[in-house]
């Protein structure tokens, strides 16, 4: 039982928002009560109107509700207690079930800044289920709210798919700002703590190539055999937005491939730096060999010492110093020129 208060910015019941749609006309917002009433209305009786009510799952109340009053089948169940998140829209009983990835309204760039909202659609009523709040459904909802009218389930479904094609856009059009501005200081010479941004951008677009992306078998089986109360209207204007959001997938994976790149030139430039780092050790090590050699000899305590009661044998030990490292140091800067 749901405790007093704790309903997760939904009613009691787990609705978040519910609306009325009536032909060519602004849609009305009614409440859970209102709802129900609705839905005993239009089995009685029939109606050109649909409905569209929006539930929080994190609130206990909103599965038992959906259960009680709405006659959703049963595959949207399973869907939403399945292990699989992939975007898919599927027919079931004259029913379609749409499972979709979105991303949270304060999306950051993160991982984990993603979550579904899973959709039953029939000819009269939309139900849509979701834990955190994402952006593409709130864009719908403004829509929704500004009086845009919509004349059918199905054009709801659509207008939902566009408004996460734009969210996909924006994002992107993020990702390509991030990206140019990392570009920028690579050329520049300036890569510091930027060089692992990359990665992580990388890893963010990756996921959601892979979770927004919509089945095509799925989405294939749907456009030839939608359900009978699917005009072809509609099967034409769903066809179309799933082809634009194909071309944002092919912009999301130009941006990955473009970081790919960028990372292969960084490992470049950092291997280079690393080279010319260990080359100037090796110099260094090399000219400080026959000093080390030489000074390690002559500081030996026993008898024989050469030069030792020479009055310029300082020097001359200086000179052979001076000649062995000065050729030490040419050969190894010939080396590296041949290479």
């Amino acid at each position: 039982m749901l405790k007093p208060g704790l309903t997760y910015g939904s009613d009691q019941s787990g609705l978040i928002w519910g609306y009325v749609f009536e032909p060519d006309k602004a849609a009305v917002a009614i409440s859970s009560a209102q709802a129900v009433d609705w839905l005993q209305a239009m089995r009685a009786h029939g109606s050109e109107q649909f409905i569209w009510l929006h539930f929080n799952l994190s609130n206990t109340a909103s599965e038992k509700w959906i259960r009680e009053h709405t006659g959703v089948v049963d595959e949207f169940y399973e869907a939403l207690h399945e292990g699989s998140r992939s975007t898919r829209i599927e027919l079931a009983e004259n029913t379609l079930i749409a499972v979709i990835n979105d991303v949270l309204h304060n999306f950051s760039f993160q991982p984990s800044d993603t979550s579904t909202v899973w959709i039953s659609l029939s000819e009269h009523i939309v139900i849509s289920v979701r834990r955190t709040p994402l952006k593409s459904i709130e864009r719908l909802r403004g829509a929704v709210e500004s009086g845009e009218p919509i004349r059918s389930t199905v054009e709801l479904l659509i207008h939902l798919l566009r408004d996460q094609a734009d969210v996909l856009v924006s994002i992107v059009r993020d990702a390509v700002a991030k990206v140019d501005d990392i570009e920028d200081n690579l050329l520049a010479g300036r890569l510091n703590h930027r060089r692992a941004k990359l990665g992580v951008l990388r890893r963010v677009l990756v996921r959601l190539q892979r979770l927004l992306a919509p089945e095509p078998a799925a989405l294939f089986r749907l456009l030839q055999r939608p359900p009978r109360w699917v005009v072809d209207e509609d099967r034409q204007e769903l066809r179309q937005s799933t082809e634009e959001f194909s071309v944002v997938l092919s912009d999301l994976m130009s941006i990955q491939e473009r970081i790919k790149l960028l990372q292969e030139e960084i490992a470049a430039t950092v291997n280079e730096g690393n080279n010319r780092s260990l080359f100037v050790l090796t110099i260094v090590t090399v000219l400080a060999l026959p000093i080390n050699i030489i000074t390690g000899l002559l500081g030996m305590n026993v008898g024989g010492i050469p030069l030792s009661g020479h009055n310029h044998g300082f020097w001359v030990v200086v000179g052979i110093v001076v000649t062995i490292t000065a050729v030490a140091g040419w050969l190894a800067l010939r080396a590296q020129r041949d290479r």
